[in-house]
């Protein structure tokens, strides 16, 4: 089927109208893999699957050609997919009818890494560029000075790492893109507010999710790592965060309010935070993360929108779908 079928991107496959049933081919890398039981006591996977277009979920059972195969697979394994188009309650749901494991030696083929690596949409090296720009933009010495040793240590993963498993921004150069569309909004909102120390709240959004660098691990999927399992990035950043305010000798009463926007950039405990946030920055902070979380989950799901469906399939983080069709152009 492979050879007669080109193969197609997740973009490709959900833009094809009215095609249950129509088989198909592609090169997906396994996203996410979980094994459960059903009630009756079968074996099933429920895995995702996808490429740099996007990415799409089903179920395989015990009793199916390619469940034993995917489960060697594992989470970053890639595979050479075909199947049959199908639909679940409305949403994109294919059979698989065979997969084949590529070998390591296969993944050197050109393009194809590029080809499954969803990356942010702006250039990584402007991004960083500009970042460097909000580090020498905080006038307080120590300040400064702790955040750029927080960079000097982790700066490489930094720039290339997601910035979640699968919310937002969870893709190469996401953790970059996220930390510096918060700064660009501190430094937007700060005139508005100027109960607020702007040294300390950039300082802050620079760091608060520096504690991801350490949390997530792998090159084609993105899973905790045994420390982010065991602490999480919120204790992890604030450590990093500790760590280089002694060493800068940063005055305590700052180091405290510095760590404490860390501790509670989520918000919510049920999110995350260890704490709620009870400082201006740490409020500020805290509600730019929120913003600029939101808004990426939106500009993802826009830029994976096909011309065909009107609304995206349920975002998890927003607890909806989300009106793709662009104003204007609704039939």
């Amino acid at each position: 089927m492979a050879d007669e079928i080109p193969l197609l991107s997740v973009r490709e496959l959900k833009a094809l109208e009215e095609a249950s049933g129509k088989p198909f081919a592609s090169v997906l890398v396994i996203k996410k893999l979980a094994g459960k039981t059903a009630s009756n006591g079968n074996p099933f996977l429920v895995l995702e699957l996808g490429d740099r277009t996007g990415s799409f979920g089903c179920t395989l059972f015990s009793d199916g050609a390619v469940f034993d195969t995917v489960k060697a697979a594992d989470e970053g394994g890639v595979l050479r997919v075909e199947g049959r188009i199908d639909y679940y309650q409305g949403r994109f749901s294919p059979k698989l009818l065979k997969v084949v494991p590529l070998a390591e030696e296969e993944l050197s083929a050109p393009g194809l890494i590029d080809n499954l690596v969803e990356v942010a949409p702006e250039s990584a090296t402007a991004l960083w560029e500009e970042f460097q720009t909000f580090i020498e933009s905080i006038k307080h010495d120590e300040l400064r000075m702790t955040v750029r040793g927080v960079f000097e240590e982790i700066g490489d993963i930094f720039r290339w790492s997601p910035a979640a498993v699968s919310m937002h921004h969870a893709y190469r150069h996401g953790l970059l893109e996220h930390t510096l569309h918060m700064a660009r909004a501190c430094k937007v909102l700060l005139p508005l507010y100027p109960e607020v120390d702007g040294d300390l709240a950039m300082s802050g959004i620079l760091l608060h999710d520096t504690g991801k660098t350490i949390e997530y691990e792998g090159t084609l999927a993105t899973k905790r790592s045994r420390r982010g399992l065991l602490q999480g990035h919120v204790v992890l950043g604030y450590q990093l965060a500790r760590k280089h305010g002694i060493k800068a000798r940063l005055d305590a009463e700052y180091l405290e309010r510095l760590e404490h926007i860390i501790l509670s950039h989520q918000g919510e405990p049920e999110w995350g935070a260890a704490v709620y946030a009870a400082t201006p920055e740490g409020v500020f902070v805290s509600m730019i993360d929120n913003l600029d979380a939101k808004m990426g989950m939106v500009q993802r799901a826009l830029r994976q929108a096909n011309k065909h469906d009107e609304f995206s399939e349920r975002l998890p983080g927003l607890n909806t779908s989300l009106l793709t069709k662009p104003l204007g152009k609704h039939d």
